[in-house]
């Protein structure tokens, strides 16, 4: 197992990585919408955090020589499903015509009162 680390993305605050790659496959941790220079939440806006979370997704991607075509599997997790459309189309935005395999779920509450959090897996592009 390999332990990835972009500068670009906020550092973990925690016992975890930002994401690990195993067998040709990588695993991202949840991101949330930090500024990866402060570690503090860019704002207390949904689209302003989403924004945030696919900067840091793809930077975590790019650190491991993958990028968002590469995407297999994404989950997001709202506080609020009322900011399912506003995120659906900052999501497309991010992705363009790829489509991995998704799920969108409601949460009672996530860390740092965040309104989003997004994590994924992806291919190594020598998997092809």
């Amino acid at each position: 197992m390999k332990m990835i680390h972009s500068e670009a993305a906020p550092k973990a605050v925690g016992p975890y990585s930002q994401a690990v790659v195993s067998n040709g496959l990588l695993y991202a941790s949840g991101q949330i919408g930090l500024l990866p220079e402060s570690g503090q939440l860019i704002a207390d806006d949904v689209e302003q955090q989403a924004v945030q979370v696919t900067r840091n997704l793809s930077a975590v991607l790019a650190e491991a020589g993958a990028a968002c075509s590469d995407i297999l599997k994404v989950n997001i997790f709202l506080t609020d499903m009322g900011d399912f459309p506003r995120i659906n189309a900052i999501y497309a935005d991010w992705l363009g015509d790829h489509r991995p395999a998704r799920a969108t779920v409601a949460v009672a509450a996530l860390p740092l009162n965040a309104r989003i959090e997004m994590d994924l897996i992806a291919r190594l592009p020598a998997d092809e």
